[in-house]
């Protein structure tokens, strides 16, 4: 016979709940043996009835678990209030980042030319300033860059004009060896003959 499912609400019934306290406990006694034991836990179960009694179970001593329990609890809880913190102080310094953003993207856009109309004519100024000072310091690059090339291409110039000499030189004494030895050979020749 199947047994069938039990609405979990207050039993109304004062004998019936009492009846139905003492199996349940006993079972959740047993099954907290059951765990301690197969698994290894360390485990405290307390229980008071309706009445006020006391029903307990500890693999180990009770009062150890429940100062270890406390530890854990405020310990953790520590911790937690240190990452809330965190968290909040993440959240500002991220706020103040995407609020400076916001700021750059603004000059960037008048230095672009885009949205002058709100600016001043001190503003405006300030803008061309700006803008005259990082032109100059563009074109001191540009020419800094363009120096650095002459002298590069200056360098392998002569290098090239160096190695230009020493092979013309090469070529001019080659020949006249070249036809030295091909006259000692002819000479040889002769004399066996």
């Amino acid at each position: 016979m199947v047994r069938g499912k039990i609405e979990m609400k207050k039993i109304e019934n004062a004998t019936s709940r009492q009846v139905t306290f003492s199996k349940r406990r006993n079972g959740l006694l047993k099954k907290a043996y059951e765990l301690s034991v197969l698994c290894d836990a360390q485990v405290s179960l307390i229980v008071f009835s309706q009445r006020g009694r006391l029903y307990e179970f500890s693999s180990s001593d009770m009062q150890n678990t429940i100062e270890r329990y406390h530890t854990y609890r405020n310990d953790h809880e520590t911790s937690n209030q240190y990452s809330e913190m965190y968290i909040q102080q993440l959240k500002q310094e991220a706020s103040h980042m995407i609020a400076k953003i916001e700021l750059l993207e603004f000059h960037k856009r008048k230095l672009l030319g885009q949205e002058l109309s709100s600016c001043s004519l001190q503003e405006l100024q300030e803008i061309d300033s700006q803008l005259q000072r990082s032109l100059g310091e563009v074109r001191a690059r540009k020419a800094q860059m363009f120096k650095e090339q002459l002298e590069k291409l200056k360098a392998k110039e002569k290098q090239l004009l160096e190695e230009n000499v020493q092979l013309h030189q090469k070529n001019v004494i080659d020949p006249w060896r070249g036809s030295i030895d091909q006259q000692k050979k002819f000479r040889v020749i002769d004399l066996n003959l």
